[in-house]
């Protein structure tokens, strides 16, 4: 079993009135092997100034979890099955949406990968193969209840 661990920080700052909500909601995320991210509320959710767009906010981050471990076991899983893969892209986008309870949840992600591969390309049925196989694999896919889509 692994542990994995992310430092979350945020400080008040004297600008704006925060008994009033006025105050600023950008954070910085630290993980273990030295990465400090800027983060804050997505600007739909949290308006300027009281959040920075140029930080990364839960719900990108959501998104670009599922799209990064999709990705690790798509390409793993091609080297294994004997394909090389050369690159890998993806414009992954996720909706937020208001469930039938009234709660809003990422509802939907859809992957968009873009695959570029070395020698001879598998056909459209190993690549869709290849697809379901990470989507299964993936730690993430299986820790959520949000429709993962991958879009060819």
């Amino acid at each position: 079993m692994s542990s994995y661990t992310a430092t979350i920080r945020w400080t008040r700052s004297d600008e704006g009135d925060f008994a009033k909500g006025q105050y600023s909601r950008a954070h910085e995320w630290a993980f273990d092997g030295g990465a400090t991210v800027p983060a804050s509320p997505s600007p739909h959710i949290v308006p300027a100034p009281w959040s920075d767009e140029r930080g990364v906010d839960p719900e990108e981050a959501f998104v670009a979890s599922l799209s990064s471990c999709h990705m690790l076991f798509f390409i793993d899983l091609a080297r294994r099955d004997g394909w090389v893969v050369d690159a890998y892209a993806d414009e992954a986008e996720g909706f937020l949406e208001k469930r039938s309870d009234g709660k809003m949840a990422m509802a939907r992600v859809i992957l968009y990968p873009q695959v570029t591969w070395a020698g001879e390309e598998p056909g459209p049925p190993a690549i869709a193969d290849l697809h379901r196989r990470a989507h299964e694999a993936c730690f993430i896919a299986n820790s959520v209840t949000t429709e993962v889509k991958v879009q060819s």
